[in-house]
């Protein structure tokens, strides 16, 4: 496939993603080779990966082709029973679709995966079924919804990686001023967040001294609170039993791009991703 291959449709990445591309890789390696050995028979586990992409990038670094979350999965040894790929893009969904040929255990969806997460993939991860899965949670930007993170945690089936754009957020809906925010910027954070709690989290009264005694003045947290108090929504709102302090993605100028979270209900996959994240902070 890679002599056919037209680059310019493909996205770019920096060192940052290659990172977050090794972690996955390496989990969920360890991944399929526990859910594997069960040996209850009727036990299966299952990828997701929520927006898929073209299934591979080219790096900023070397301008060589880098194999993306998906085909990542489709190389893990032993394999997941099924893979789902989701996307929004035609021209993803496409490469995507050219990927899988006549492959039966992997299942392309073109649409919202906010939509499709919940409709149909869950319905395929029932507790009581014995089946698990491994999600991936990489929103080109806010495009991710909390409804869907909620029901992923409430369904105690599936651990996931999840990316917390905090650049993107400061870019448009953590501003200095509050007031210059707009209405659809304080949506998607709204869907993102789940509600409009993260204006309590995101702003901070902090004493000023004036002429007139001590008054409060607002300020937004630091990037590592915002990270902390989205985290303990995880814990509490969408009930993972496990979430680690997530890893902070620092691109070349040391400016946090994003934060990697890891969710789980599972005591075991927290001490190898804690592990993994280890080698990398």
């Amino acid at each position: 496939m890679e002599g056919v291959v037209d680059v310019s449709k493909l996205d770019r990445v920096g060192p940052w993603s290659e990172i977050k591309l090794e972690i996955i890789k390496r989990y969920a390696l360890e991944y399929s080779k526990i859910l594997t050995s069960q040996i209850r028979p009727t036990f299966s586990h299952i990828y997701v990966d929520a927006f898929a992409g073209a299934g591979q990038h080219v790096s900023r670094r070397t301008e060589e082709l880098v194999p993306g979350s998906p085909m990542i999965a489709l190389g893990t040894d032993p394999p997941f029973r099924q893979y789902h790929f989701i996307d929004l893009d035609q021209v993803r969904v496409e490469r995507l679709e050219a990927l899988a040929g006549e492959r039966r255990d992997m299942f392309v969806h073109h649409g919202d995966c906010n939509e499709i997460v919940i409709r149909d993939v869950l319905p395929q991860l029932r507790y009581e079924d014995y089946r698990r899965g491994l999600c991936l949670l990489d929103p080109y930007g806010l495009h991710l919804n909390w409804e869907t993170i909620r029901a992923i945690g409430h369904a105690r089936t599936t651990e996931v990686f999840l990316n917390f754009p905090i650049m993107d957020m400061n870019r448009n809906a953590l501003l200095k001023d509050p007031t210059s925010r707009s209405p659809r910027d304080e949506d998607r954070m709204n869907a993102f967040w789940g509600d409009d709690s993260w204006q309590a989290a995101f702003y901070a009264p902090r004493p000023q001294l004036s002429l007139f005694g001590d008054q409060a003045d607002e300020k937004t947290v630091t990037n590592a609170g915002v990270a902390e108090a989205f985290r303990q929504r995880l814990l509490k709102e969408a009930s993972f039993a496990h979430v680690l302090p997530p890893l902070a993605m620092k691109n070349t100028a040391e400016r946090t791009l994003y934060y990697l979270f890891f969710a789980s209900h599972n005591p075991v996959a927290r001490k190898i991703v804690e592990h993994i994240f280890d080698k990398f902070r």
